[in-house]
């Protein structure tokens, strides 16, 4: 963001007051006075030594009022200097006294106050003048005549002094007193103007050489353009001005013009001067505060400002700028929230910048602060205690309110107020009211401050937090107990969800066509996914543990894993359900070593019977090869589907009831159709040799 220079403009774009001045002719200092008064200026400098107050027991001319004009005292045309005049206006103040009333006072302090009243009053009036390099003093006899003496309080006149030579571009200070000292000196402070605020500066000489000085933005930088002659030796200097205390320098060089000094803006602030004078003996200075009323600077001043702890009970603001700023203690709670100010119990304190500042404290708390403000804006707020006692405490601040008659009240400090204690009121104090009034009468709270007005104290939460957080961590661990033993309960199934659902297929080996077509299918269901067992991928654990046992271990565990066992009806495999139906106990036949599902019927016909198989089983065939009807009624009390125009519902019936995202499913319900179709085609067009060990029956060869 782009700092708004458009002020600084105003404040550098135009010159400062342009004075006109008057010139003098007269080499020497002179003094004269305004009609009725008499006036002598004493030769030469004198040594100004005020003395001490004394009391005025007649009539004393007392100075009331302090003015100074600019002037120029030339010697030549172009050779002229800045000269001060400065007038005193005078007043009479008192009266005669009786000579009985003057025993009382000891004799007058001057004995013309002992002459008869139509006798003149003389004073001395002495003028102070201060302004780097220059140093002097002057005394000016003033005489009143008696008729001015009529009305005592009013003015009498003024007396003018011509005048004090003054350097360019910098500060006079001028004092004014009568002598012997009947009251405090006037003072008047007042700001010189350099050459660029002379219209007459031509006819100074020292302004002739003076390296003038621009100010000008670029971008976050700021630019000192010093226009200068080539080769020209000057001096520059930065430094603050500071209000409490002498300039306190920044950065000081000798260069030779003409330079371009670059600042950043972040180094802006209202106290930041420039002075830059030719390398020349006596030489003017020109000084210029050009930032003193940008806004960007006053922020910067208080970016730069710092709280500092200089000892349990004493602390400093630092800044390079006078600040006009007041300071109070504030609490601030552990649980955050704003800093709540102890006003008016210890009321806002105006604070002077590097000057140590102490509260009256007993003792120190990390929740204790310091805020600053200015014009009733927080500017700065720091916890100084904290860095020397630790973090913030779960503390709560008592107030103690004392008045008339030993009465006192109690009440907790809170975000929403000072909770009177006892209370009703549904906030933490209050609901332990009682606790802290008993801890504070046994003495377990800290007193950080006593006085008149009350008291303050600090009384630690920590044992009643730790109260309620014992029954929380209580009910925390019983609920992560029943959590643990749900997941525990929820691990088969999650982790089945996660592998897939199991499926056990079950087909008679009608063909090596019949074979390769639940190959395909076998196949496309892993890809749903679903984690699929058949023996045509089986052999060699068929060959070792015979196919009943491995139909066995097969069964429990897809069961066990809430899967289904697909029972996939061919024309060879309803002939030996109906051999099983006539016969419940028919005579072995020449089964394959491989044919699992003749070893099958033994366990699959009593869970139909017993009325298990619903959720457990589920059923199918293929269309052309085997239709629906044909499969014994007792094997259609569960889903029989014909594949693969019914696949969407066959796949829908394997996945379960928590199938996630159905269009997806159909999606890959399409691929499989496609592929079984394929296969499906294939074995109706060519037909092949009965597998191994297989026996026909006839129904098989009608639906043939």
């Amino acid at each position: 963001m782009p700092v708004p220079w458009f002020l600084l403009s105003l404040a550098l774009g135009r010159s400062p007051v342009v004075f006109s001045l008057e010139r003098l002719v007269e080499p020497e200092d002179t003094a004269y006075c305004s009609p009725g008064l008499s006036c002598h200026l004493w030769d030469g400098d004198m040594l100004c030594l005020p003395g001490n107050i004394v009391p005025a027991p007649g009539p004393v001319l007392v100075p009331t009022h302090l003015q100074t004009e600019l002037v120029l005292r030339c010697h030549q045309e172009t050779d002229c200097n800045l000269c001060v005049s400065v007038a005193v206006r005078l007043a009479v103040r008192g009266h005669w006294e009786e000579a009985e009333d003057e025993e009382k006072f000891g004799g007058a302090a001057d004995r013309g106050l002992e002459e008869p009243r139509n006798a003149s009053l003389q004073a001395q009036v002495l003028l102070s003048f201060q302004a780097y390099p220059t140093t002097r003093c002057v005394l000016l006899e003033v005489q009143v005549p008696a008729a001015a003496l009529v009305q005592p309080g009013h003015s009498v006149g003024s007396v003018v002094f011509d005048c004090f030579e003054a350097a360019l571009g910098g500060e006079m200070r001028i004092w004014s007193y009568t002598q012997p000292r009947y009251q405090k000196e006037l003072n008047l402070t007042q700001q010189l103007p350099d050459c660029r605020g002379l219209e007459v500066r031509n006819s100074i000489q020292s302004c002739w050489a003076l390296p003038w000085l621009s100010v000008s933005a670029d971008g976050e930088d700021v630019r000192l353009v010093l226009n200068v002659s080539e080769e020209q030796h000057f001096g520059l200097s930065l430094y603050w001005n500071q209000v409490q205390g002498p300039p306190k320098p920044w950065w000081n060089r000798n260069l030779t013009g003409p330079q371009t000094i670059t600042l950043n803006h972040t180094d802006l602030v209202p106290c930041l001067c420039i002075q830059v004078w030719p390398l020349e003996p006596d030489s003017v200075r020109t000084d210029m505060c050009p930032f003193r009323e940008d806004p960007h600077a006053r922020r910067n001043l208080w970016r730069a400002a710092r709280l500092r702890l200089l000892s349990p009970r004493s602390w400093r603001l630092d800044a390079p700028c006078s600040l006009r700023a007041q300071a109070a203690l504030c609490w601030q709670a552990l649980g955050g929230g704003p800093c709540q100010p102890l006003v008016p119990l210890l009321p806002w304190e105006n604070v002077t910048v590097n000057e140590a500042r102490e509260f009256p404290l007993l003792k120190g708390h990390p929740n204790l602060c310091v805020q600053v403000s200015s014009w009733e804006k927080l500017q700065l707020q720091e916890c100084l205690w904290a860095d020397s006692l630790g973090p913030l405490k779960d503390d709560v601040l008592l107030v103690e309110k004392r008045g008339p008659q030993d009465s006192r009240s109690l009440c907790a400090l809170e975000p929403g107020g000072c909770t009177s204690l006892p209370s009703r009121a549904s906030t933490r104090a209050a609901h332990l009211g009682e606790q802290l009034l008993l801890d504070l009468q046994s003495g377990q709270c800290l007193q950080l401050w006593d006085d008149d007005l009350g008291a303050l104290w600090a009384c630690p939460m920590d044992k009643y937090i730790h109260k309620r957080w014992a029954l929380v961590w209580l009910a925390c661990l019983l609920f992560a107990a029943v959590l643990f033993l749900l997941l525990l309960l929820k691990k088969d199934h999650v982790k089945a969800t996660t592998r897939g659902r199991a499926a056990l297929l079950l087909y008679s080996a009608d063909d090596a066509g019949f074979e390769r077509l639940v190959g395909v299918l076998a196949s496309a269901l892993c890809q749903l996914p679903l984690r699929v067992a058949v023996d045509l991928w089986s052999r060699r654990e068929l060959s070792a543990q015979g196919p009943l046992a491995w139909f066995h271990a097969q069964r429990l565990q897809t069961l066990q894993e809430g899967g289904m066992v697909v029972l996939l009806f061919s024309p060879g495999a309803v002939a030996l359900c109906s051999e099983w139906l006539q016969d419940p106990a028919p005579a072995p036949g020449p089964h394959g070593p491989h044919d699992a599902f003749a070893a099958s019927l033994s366990c699959v016909l009593p869970d139909f019977l017993q009325g298990r198989a619903p959720g457990r089983y589920v059923g199918a065939c293929f269309d052309r090869l085997l239709h629906p009807d044909a499969v014994p009624a007792l094997f259609r009390t569960v889903p029989l589907f014909s594949l693969p125009s019914q696949l969407p519902d066959f796949l829908g019936a394997l996945q379960g009831p928590c199938t996630r995202r159905p269009r997806r499913l159909g999606e890959r319900a399409e691929k499989v159709a496609r592929a079984l179709q394929q296969a499906l085609d294939s074995c109706v067009q060519t037909p092949t040799a009965p597998g191994p060990g297989r026996r026909m029956g006839p129904e098989a060869g009608d639906q043939t």
